[in-house]
């Protein structure tokens, strides 16, 4: 009479369901036990410049620590291994660690500026990237560079595409490590991205949605979608802590993770262009400060109250919550242009 067919479990869309949905439960469900832990081990330092932030001083850092091992573990149970996959796990976990290293010296130390060195964190998140990018060198995978709205390649990048591929990698981590500073406001603009990602992923690995949409095609990249919908289950459930006001933070544990992994993610779907787009609110965080310091070193003036940009709104007197949820609706939007361009080739 109950007929199961036990080729239901060979869709990929079941296994990342499953995986997104097991996700979330263990997620819910660790994170208020290590909240509890991380009250008199894990405490974040505020700095002291930001006086607007100080209501948050001692609240428990590192929850990226969590939202990383639930998808490790849910994602596994579900995943079928090859190189691409080995290499999504490969970008959470590394740098994940690197942000573990540079979350510990600053709760050990009391001082938000007390973590890694810039120097220090560059070198380890270069070493990072090769790491994660060395299964896609014996993948044999296609070096071509795309861009937007055309159908073919632009050219070959050769050898010159593994610098590139680490130039965004590096260049995205860092983006959402700058992003991360109000309850929940990196968290939901990277759900958006990662899922917008995953639609890709899907599609290019299908030779005949990728055919019939001019998309480039890369076989075997499918099973990334079921760590992708596993991670979006996770911050979703981290969010459910994270949103406003925040029981927990993320911290450089989960920032760098999910910056590494994004980045990932554009570049085995070949929209390291897209990205930008995909990725507006972290892009324009980081385009906020780095106009920020050269204006202050040529001409020394400001351009912003402060940066990154979140916090020049903080000071002109918007409300936290009315930046987040501002922010939250240009990614959405972005993401879902970023959609459109499927089509537009």
């Amino acid at each position: 009479m109950f007929n199961i067919d036990v080729n239901l479990f060979n869709y990929i869309s079941v296994r990342a369901f499953l995986a997104f949905l097991f996700a979330f439960l263990l997620s819910v469900f660790i994170m208020p036990l290590f909240i509890a832990w991380a009250k008199t081990h894990a405490n974040q330092p505020i700095l002291e410049d930001v006086s607007i932030h100080q209501s948050k001083k001692n609240t428990p850092t590192m929850g990226g620590i969590v939202f990383v091992l639930t998808t490790l573990i849910a994602s596994f149970c579900f995943i079928k291994i090859n190189e691409y996959v080995i290499a999504a796990y490969l970008s959470l976990i590394l740098f994940s660690l690197i942000g573990v290293i540079d979350d510990l010296k600053k709760v050990l130390h009391k001082k938000n500026k007390a973590g890694l060195s810039a120097k220090a964190k560059m070198l380890l998140l270069i070493i990072a990237s090769i790491l994660t990018l060395s299964p896609l060198y014996f993948a044999s995978f296609d070096t071509n560079f795309y861009l937007p709205f055309f159908k073919y390649a632009i050219f070959d990048m050769g050898i010159f595409a593994f610098l590139f591929w680490i130039l965004v990698l590096i260049s995205s981590a860092n983006a959402i490590n700058l992003t991360d500073g109000l309850d929940g406001l990196a968290c939901v603009p990277s759900i958006f991205s990662i899922f917008t990602l995953s639609v890709f992923v899907y599609l290019s690995s299908n030779a005949l949605y990728a055919n019939y949409l001019l998309l480039p095609k890369i076989a075997n990249i499918e099973e990334c979608c079921v760590l992708a919908l596993a991670l979006i289950g996770s911050l979703l459930g981290f969010l459910w802590y994270n949103c406003h006001p925040a029981q927990i933070f993320m911290g450089d544990s989960g920032s760098l993770a999910l910056g590494g992994f994004i980045g990932y993610l554009a570049i085995i779907t070949k929209n390291e262009i897209l990205l930008i787009l995909i990725g507006f609110i972290f892009v324009i965080e980081t385009i906020s400060v780095i106009l920020q310091v050269s204006s202050f070193k040529i001409f020394k003036k400001r351009i912003f109250k402060m940066t990154p940009i979140h916090h020049h709104f903080e000071q002109i007197g918007w409300s936290e919550n009315k930046i987040i949820i501002r922010f939250w609706m240009i990614a959405f939007l972005c993401c879902l242009f970023a959609l459109i361009t499927i089509k537009i080739r």
